[in-house]
């Protein structure tokens, strides 16, 4: 059987309520494929950036599984976990750079996970590790900025400098939360078009992403599929450019114009 058949991600009865009461999730299950492009949409507080940091190990959901590769995520702790995360590369929609360090030292940083701790805290990386660090800048349209410090590039820019950062993990599947919702239109156009780059390589790398999205029109435009989550439940799972008024009402309910906002 090709590999690339098999499930990347399973999400399976993910539950995840908060020690408040709030119940942020109810019960979620789905899956990802190698190379596939998810967009998830739904209102602010529907759940989505829970789901992705359940997905990851950065939430314990209350109940469920979340496994990659066949191998479970959820319950781990420790060394199992970054040894797990290190598949799940994370795009955060306030970039997460170290702002002092230039573009190429801020993609550096995501091979840490890997590295024995002596050479983490000296950050001492050798020319195999820059080389990989480089090749992760020119994927994303960035080689020529690679020593300029982070904090006089663009947002868009440092949104990209982000997804190469992923990149240098090797993941198997990047998670992208909101990675658009505070950038120009041009500047959202060009994240998401590099985004789904990535998962256009499938045939050589079979990098799944799954990305959160508020605004439907760009999830129609990029995704191959559409998950819509509406008060912790998922409400919608379907093919870009099959939406239409009901499917959309089912995720945002009567204010329909947030879809497109």
């Amino acid at each position: 059987m090709d590999a690339f058949a098999d499930n990347l991600v399973e999400v399976d009865s993910l539950t995840k309520v908060y020690p408040n009461g709030t119940r942020a999730l109810s019960g979620v299950s789905f899956s990802v494929g190698h190379g596939e492009f998810v967009v998830i949409v739904g209102r602010s507080g529907a759940g989505k950036s829970t789901l992705l940091r359940c997905i990851n190990g950065l939430v314990e959901p209350t109940s469920g599984e979340v496994s990659v590769e066949g191998r479970r995520v959820t319950g781990l702790s420790g060394a199992s976990l970054r040894a797990a995360r290190k598949k799940l590369g994370f795009v955060f929609q306030q970039f997460n750079l170290v702002k002092r360090l230039s573009a190429v030292e801020n993609v550096l940083c995501g091979m840490l996970a890997g590295m024995p701790v002596i050479g983490s805290s000296l950050r001492r990386f050798g020319e195999e590790d820059r080389r990989v660090a480089m090749d992760c800048l020119e994927r994303v349209g960035l080689g020529d900025l690679a020593y300029q410090r982070a904090d006089t590039l663009s947002g868009g820019q440092q949104q990209r400098v982000s997804i190469a950062r992923a990149l240098a993990q090797r993941p198997s599947v990047i998670l992208a939360d909101e990675p658009v919702a505070s950038l120009d239109p041009e500047s959202a156009r060009i994240v998401m078009d590099t985004l789904r780059s990535l998962s256009s390589e499938s045939s050589e790398e079979g990098i799944a992403v799954l990305c959160n999205l508020h605004q439907v029109n760009l999830a129609d435009r990029y995704a191959d599929r559409i998950l819509g989550v509406r008060e912790g439940r998922l409400v919608l799972d379907g093919r870009s450019g099959d939406l239409g008024r009901d499917e959309i009402e089912a995720v945002y309910g009567s204010a329909v114009q947030e879809a497109f906002s």
